[in-house]
């Protein structure tokens, strides 16, 4: 007999039943009609992160007399950056949106709490915090959506809320991964639905992320400002997937996996370190305030030894990554095994330290540790430079996200016209990587069997 999921099971009756009440298309309207205020919001955002980073990371420089950010650039800047942030998070309703490594799910952000995001986010993420803008963007997004509804409809129908959350998250997402399909993919695969509720939930997600590319895309062109979506201008061009294309690709999906997940656990004990363990009082603002600077200046630690191992730009392992993602697809051949490793390493411990203590999100960075090992063993025989991308894209967005489907769309959008090719090889290294990082994942609750899951930690003292 099937083993009961408890998830809610039903026909085309009972999506048609969805589908044709009154308050569930007043809900697509309202999806609709919000998408574009928080579209135009999410616009400014990106684009104001966009320049500020270019000031940080290229103008400054070039004011100073300097050809590019020097190897010491990292330390200032990120020590700024704990410090602008330490206020936010131990001060500001909401404390700056959740802590990265905590995923992108959990309820819709309030409203009261967005002022504390953007502040958060535009605090780390253009002076080099080894973090994405999708964390921040979905919270800006589900925090304006609500705003727009009357307190009392969320009162009503409580169901409103979570909806119009993530459709305000997929439509302030919609072109950050280069197409509105993985915003959508994304709010969907994550939000553990079947059935009717699926179906209720995936068209508010398409309507309000094709309402926010379409402003996105209208407004960039009209404005002449970039919003730094996440695209690969070119890639190494490929072929249908050999048997060497496998024999390389699944073991390097497994490695891959391992150092997203060794990451992500880095992030759990850095969180732990920084906002106090669930069995032990909560640290006092003042103390949690410190832990968050320290561990701004030791991600500027790990992108600086990056530019004294390799002579190179800090800025290659600073930021987002998808500046250095787009460099390592357009000439792979270029880049150095050693500056690769280096890349790797430095980058993937910066990345794990800012997951626990800062602001921002965890699957841009992830993208490159995975597109880094990929064209570090591009060179193996029998493998390339382009599937071995492919491999690495696809096996670090599901092994951060945890979302297989969403990753194998997300590395499709990402290749392109190659992408065709190369879909056998990405849904391989897709599910493995996601096997993988369960496995692991689960070894460690195990191991951590001592101290339960859900366990919350004692409120922080009001003093400190």
């Amino acid at each position: 007999m099937p083993e009961q999921t408890g998830r809610p099971v039903g026909g085309p009756d009972a999506v048609r039943a969805v589908l044709l009440k009154k308050g569930y298309l007043v809900l697509l309207l309202i999806s609709a009609v919000v998408g574009i205020p928080v579209s135009l919001a999410a616009f400014g955002f990106v684009s104001l992160e966009h320049e500020l980073q270019h000031w940080v990371w290229e103008s400054l420089p070039d004011s100073l007399g300097l050809d590019r950010a020097p190897w010491w650039w990292p330390l200032p800047a990120l020590l700024l950056a704990g410090l602008l942030l330490a206020p936010i998070v131990t001060r500001l309703p909401g404390r700056g949106g959740h802590v990265p490594v905590d995923g992108l799910g959990g309820p819709p952000t309030l409203p009261i709490a967005v002022p504390g995001v953007v502040l958060a986010a535009l605090a780390c993420l253009p002076l080099g915090v080894v973090l994405g803008p999708e964390a921040p963007l979905m919270a800006l997004g589900s925090g304006l959506a609500l705003l727009a509804v009357r307190p009392a409809w969320l009162t009503a129908k409580p169901q409103l809320g979570p909806v119009l959350g993530a459709a305000g998250s997929a439509a302030a997402i919609s072109t950050i991964f280069g197409s509105p399909l993985v915003a959508a993919v994304m709010i969907i695969e994550g939000a553990g639905l079947g059935g009717p509720q699926l179906t209720a939930l995936i068209l508010p997600c398409l309507l309000a992320s094709g309402i926010g590319a379409l402003v996105f895309t209208g407004f960039g062109h009209w404005t002449g400002l970039s919003i730094g979506a996440l695209s690969l201008p070119s890639e190494p061009p490929s072929g249908v997937p050999d048997p060497g294309d496998f024999l390389w690709g699944v073991p390097l999906a497994v490695v891959v996996a391992a150092i997203c997940v060794t990451g992500r656990l880095l992030g759990t004990r850095v969180k732990g370190y920084v906002t106090g363990l669930p069995d032990r009082p909560a640290p006092t603002r003042r103390a949690t305030a410190v832990r968050t600077v320290l561990c701004a200046v030791a991600v500027g630690a790990c992108i600086t030894a990056y530019a004294l191992l390799t002579g190179r730009s800090p800025e290659e392992a600073a930021l987002s990554g998808q500046a250095t993602l787009g460099e390592l697809a357009a000439d792979p051949a270029s880049w150095p095994v050693g500056a690769l490793l280096a890349l790797l390493v430095c980058k993937a411990l910066g990345w794990g330290i800012a997951l626990g203590s800062l602001r921002g999100g965890p699957i841009f960075p992830a993208l490159l540790i995975g597109a880094t090992l990929g064209i570090a063993c591009g060179p193996l025989p029998g493998f390339g430079f382009a599937p071995g991308l492919a491999a690495g894209l696809a096996a670090s967005a599901a092994a951060v996200t945890r979302l297989p489907v969403t990753s194998t769309v997300l590395a499709s959008a990402l290749l392109g016209a190659d992408s065709a090719n190369s879909m056998p090889l990405l849904i391989v290294a897709a599910v493995t990587a996601f096997v993988v990082a369960e496995t692991i994942h689960r070894a460690d609750r195990r191991r951590a069997g001592a101290a339960p899951a859900g366990r919350t930690p004692p409120e922080r003292p009001a003093e400190g």
